[in-house]
């Protein structure tokens, strides 16, 4: 169970401030009273705890080898009380005591650490003994034992799987969002997740030896080994120091008065170091809020604005993290809308982790779903029903085409999804293979702008770190440009990745899932996708994204550079006038007192300019204007409904030269009119209503002629095609005809693909963002539905 939170006010720095302020108001009111001698013992009361808490904090850091201001602060409070100057050593007092409370607010974590990793191990398995089950402490767990995994529950120690094949989501350990098939005597994993039935499994290993506690003993010790922030004032604070010591040494030198150096010292108290620059963090990081950015401390916003490599992981930040319908593709007479409504309507009953991405691809499609009848599911294999009376089998090649009639195009169709980094789904109809579903984890809308975005502000390098396979994590980061892709990393490999990043510049890592903590805690800064991420990624950040968006990264980076800027204008500028005011109370013309007086004038002024950074996410440029989330929505819709259409593009550029040349041609001929109806239709109705507004929106001379001349290469193909099938004799089309035909279709589809995709990058680019606070977090584990 993780310890109650503390109270606001029971940490030492908040007793001292309270004990500080109430010395120096009743002070102030005794001194009112005309009681001078009372008004100055309650001043002296005043300065002792809060210097007794900051030398014993001075003597901890002088042991590690660190100093900061703060020594300043404790030498003008000594000073004070030696001198008798109690007035001005309690506001000293006030202030440092204050500038600390800040800081530590700053700094208040949700929760501990390590809290959602520990909270997700498993603490008990069911064990196999004499022939009936035990439910034991995964602690009595060893190596031989045989144990049972019930659906939904997670695999307790490393081992073996025994008898039947398994699925498995193990997203938590690899960030691979697709759950994979474990065959008899295959390795598993402890930490991953039973998605099918249950299993039975050997153990190999003890609970501490496998492979989830190393991930829990890695964030541990990357945690440990990472150097802690620097406080931006620290790096001020030897110089000032040693000018300070220097200034109070020569006036008492030379005037022979100590209290002179005193005076000094008072002057020199580091309170736009110790104030304003905390000030400025902790504006930025109440800016960074609104922007649905959380900051867990002011050392990470600090040090962000600093970042010159970005290491992403792949599954669930750069791309969504959920499996979706990217391409029907159909072997026989069956068009794609007609294999996919069979495959969702027997999918509806089936418990398999992809049938949830099939259901709602049809859904979104408005195709109507039958409730299948007789439905038998056999684990690892696939789901055989009846869908309005034909017979519907769904699953692995061998489940759907036994006899193998179609394996030349099976073939082709696997070799094709490995290279777009699918997994595919193969349907058989009345006992022969109809066509196969292609599902894929997909880029985020927003990740191409977010990383154009990413580089404008200075980022030199990207990295995408994956626990998948190599070829698909290749496919995802040569789309987007990724500088080095490293895949089939292990946790303990992204941690050392992450550590090589580290000696080359500041680095930033930013992840979502179980397997990305340890790598979080190594770099210099963690960036958690909170809104969807896994709990153990948010609690090993420095800093969460509140809304599942990658932008808001963007938003982030500039918002610590911009309030960065002004706690070193703040610092800048309160040295300098403290500078001033040293010369004057070396050469006499500033008591302690008055001195106190105008070092807090100093500290007012430089805390005003430091309440500058509020209005840092105001300097973003918030849209003044944009098209409304429905509009987008809707225009969005409006694609999906063309997605038929390009498929069946390429489902006819498929079977060219397979047989039935007139029902080839009369698909063709209905291909043209629908091309026709359809797609030229509704970019014709966009190049007459929607690009003039979006036109307004960006500004410029010309904005939307990439679209537009996009636009007429989709007509001129289609008039192309619409010509060539004209030309196709009534028994179908001939050899010479083929290979023209099929790069028709295939460059309609791959720029129809394009187009759409291009156009609904362009939509994020000029939505209008909505008013109001952003989601509150969430950190459930992700599951494979």
């Amino acid at each position: 169970m993780p310890s109650p939170e503390p109270s606001v006010w029971s940490s030492p720095h908040r007793l001292a401030l309270l004990w500080a302020l109430a010395a120096l108001t009743a002070g102030l009111l005794a001194w009112a009273g005309d009681r001078a001698g009372l008004a100055d013992l309650l001043w002296a009361a005043g300065i002792v705890p809060p210097l007794a808490l900051l030398s014993v904090e001075i003597a901890k850091n002088l042991a590690k080898g660190e100093t900061g201001v703060d020594a300043v602060a404790a030498l003008s409070m000594g000073g004070a009380l030696v001198l008798g100057e109690h007035l001005a050593g309690v506001v000293v007092a006030v202030m440092f005591t204050g500038g600390n409370v800040l800081e530590e607010h700053a700094r208040r974590r949700a929760s501990r650490e390590l809290g959602a990793l520990l909270d997700r191990a498993p603490r008990s398995a069911r064990r196999e003994r004499e022939g009936s089950l035990e439910t034991v402490p995964v602690e009595a767990i060893g190596p031989g034992d045989r144990l049972l995994v019930a659906q939904g529950e997670i695999v307790p120690v490393d081992g073996v799987l025994l008898e039947a094949p398994a699925t498995l989501d193990e997203s938590a350990l690899t960030g691979e969002p697709l759950p994979v098939r474990r065959e008899p005597g295959e390795r598993l994993r402890s930490g991953a997740l039973n998605a099918g039935p249950p299993l039975r499994m050997e153990a190999r290993a003890r609970a501490a030896e496998s492979t989830y506690a190393a991930i829990v003993r890695l964030v541990e010790t990357a945690q440990a080994s990472k150097a802690p922030l620097v406080r931006l004032a620290d790096s001020f604070a030897l110089p000032f120091l040693g000018v300070t010591l220097a200034m109070a040494a020569a006036a008492w030198l030379f005037s022979g008065d100590p209290v002179r150096a005193l005076a000094v010292l008072v002057v020199a108290t580091p309170c736009p170091l110790i104030l304003a620059a905390p000030v400025a963090i902790v504006a930025g990081i109440s800016a960074a809020a609104r922007r649905g950015v959380l900051f867990k401390t002011g050392g990470a916003l600090e040090t962000l604005a600093r970042a010159e490599t970005l290491v992403f992981d792949k599954t669930g930040t750069l791309t969504t993290g959920r499996a979706r319908l990217v391409s029907v593709v159909a072997c026989r007479e069956l068009d794609a809308e007609e294999l996919l409504r069979l495959a969702a309507s027997l999918d509806q009953v089936s418990t398999h982790p992809l049938a949830d991405a099939i259901v709602r691809a049809a859904r979104a499609r408005g195709l109507p779903l039958e409730l299948p009848s007789e439905v038998r599911e056999a684990p690892g294999e696939g789901i055989t029903g009846r869908v309005g009376g034909r017979l519907v089998r769904l699953g692995r090649l061998a489940h759907t085409d036994g006899r193998r009639l179609f394996e030349d195009w099976a073939e082709r169709t696997i070799r094709r999804a490995e290279r777009d980094g699918a997994t595919p789904v193969f349907l058989a109809v009345d006992g022969e293979l109809a066509g196969a579903l292609l599902l894929a984890d997909e880029i985020r809308r927003e990740t191409p702008r977010a990383l154009r975005a990413l580089r404008a502000v200075g980022l030199r390098r990207t990295v995408m770190l994956s626990g998948d396979r190599a070829d698909v994590a290749e496919a995802i980061g040569g789309a987007l440009g990724i500088d080095t892709v490293l895949a089939d990393r292990s946790p303990a490999d992204k941690v050392d990745a992450v550590r090589a990043e580290r000696a080359e510049g500041t680095t930033v890592m930013v992840g979502d899932g179980i397997n990305d903590a340890p790598a979080l805690a190594a770099a210099h800064v963690g960036v958690a996708m909170g809104a969807r991420g896994a709990a153990a990624a948010a609690e090993a950040a420095d800093i969460v994204l509140l809304v599942d968006r990658l932008d808001r990264l963007v938003d982030a980076i500039r918002i610590a550079r911009r309030a960065r800027g002004i706690a070193l204008q703040s610092i800048a500028a309160g040295m300098a006038l403290s500078g001033l005011g040293m010369v004057a109370a070396a050469l006499g013309f500033l008591p302690p007192v008055a001195g106190a007086l105008v070092q807090e004038a100093i500290d007012v002024a430089v805390i005003v300019n430091a309440l500058r950074a509020l209005g840092a996410d105001a300097a973003l440029g918030e849209k003044v204007r944009g098209l409304p989330a429905e509009r987008i929505a809707a225009l969005e819709a409006d694609h999906r409904a063309l997605r038929p259409v390009i498929e069946r593009a390429r489902a006819l550029a498929d079977r060219l030269g397979m047989g039935d040349g007139p029902g080839l041609r009369a698909e063709l001929a209905d291909l043209v009119g629908a091309l026709e109806a359809q797609v030229l239709v509704h970019e014709r109705e966009d190049e007459q209503r929607l690009h003039p507004e979006i036109a307004r929106i960006l500004g410029g001379r010309d904005p939307m002629a990439p679209i537009s001349r996009t636009h007429r290469e989709i007509a001129h193909l289609v008039r192309r095609l619409g010509r060539l099938v004209a030309e196709i004799p009534p028994e179908g089309p001939l050899a010479e005809d083929l290979p023209e035909l099929r790069r028709t279709l295939y460059a309609l589809e791959a720029i129809l693909d394009l187009h759409c995709a291009q156009e609904e990058e362009l939509y994020e680019a000029v939505v209008a963002e909505p008013a109001g606070a952003p989601a509150a977090l969430r950190a459930p584990a992700r599951s494979a539905r």
